[in-house]
């Protein structure tokens, strides 16, 4: 496995207009980027941290991903992300280890990544996203 840094922490948040001034007025980051993802039913929110990001998430449908959790568990972190290179060899060699993933094959994220989850079941607990620049 090839994995460089955490590329970013996900946090589900009901409204990124009531969260974003937190961020940047409490704790002085600056909000270089906000995009929706359709595929996803979610709008981001990112902040850079050293090289690595905290995204916010806000659901665009109640029934998408995120609104799910925020209504099961509230606002609060949703998912760890790692950089990788070779994301759909990656998988391959998770699934012939028998780690049950969400994603079998890659699908396009925020930000023009490429991205796979792997179940919480197999992490103990953490949602974890694998995220792989394909312009690199």
């Amino acid at each position: 496995m090839d994995l460089s840094h955490i590329e970013h922490i996900g946090i589900a948040v009901k409204s990124l207009e009531e969260a974003i001034p937190f961020w940047e007025k409490q704790l002085g980051l600056k909000c270089y980027s906000i995009e929706e993802v359709p595929e996803q039913k979610v709008r981001t929110a990112f902040f850079k941290v050293g090289q690595s990001k905290i995204e916010l998430l806000e659901s665009t449908d109640p029934e998408g991903p995120i609104g799910k959790f925020i209504e099961k568990k509230g606002e609060g972190v949703h998912h760890i992300a790692i950089a990788t290179n070779g994301l759909q060899a990656n998988l391959t060699e998770l699934d012939g280890k028998g780690v049950q993933l969400i994603d079998k094959t890659p699908r396009k994220g925020a930000e023009g990544l490429n991205i796979a989850f792997l179940h919480p079941k197999a992490t103990r607990g953490v949602l974890l996203e694998l995220c792989e620049d394909p312009a690199k």
